[in-house]
């Protein structure tokens, strides 16, 4: 045999081994912890009172704006207790632009749950 049959002779062998070797390896497997899930005590949220100016009050939502923040606007639906406060108000002439309110409301949340401010009186 000459020299570069041998080459490739044993190149094609040593080829061979090693996907003899590849195929023969194990599978690598994640570790897997199979005991029981670990259970994480979500904390609650306290509500938060925002103090703000009324922009629009209507029977649906309520849209105000932050006291600290002039640019931030809010709009907020009525949860039950908020619903029979603004219903009250409401029937009393409701909120005008500008009344200074309070606005009790979770954090994330678009949900009006208490509302205190004296409204003006109607024009």
């Amino acid at each position: 045999m000459t020299k570069i049959k041998r080459y490739r002779l044993r190149f094609a062998a040593l080829g061979l081994a090693l996907a003899a070797l590849a195929a023969a390896a194990p599978s690598a497997r994640a570790q897997m912890d199979s005991s029981a899930p670990m259970v994480v005590k979500q904390q609650k949220v306290k509500p938060l009172w925002m103090n703000a100016e009324v922009v629009r009050a209507d029977h649906n939502t309520l849209t105000v704006r932050e006291a600290g923040n002039e640019m931030a606007l809010h709009t907020f639906t009525y949860g039950p207790k908020a619903a029979q406060q603004m219903q009250k108000v409401l029937n009393a002439g409701g909120y005008l632009r500008g009344d200074a309110i309070k606005v009790r409301f979770q954090s994330g949340h678009t949900v009006a749950l208490a509302i205190k401010g004296k409204p003006s009186r109607p024009i």
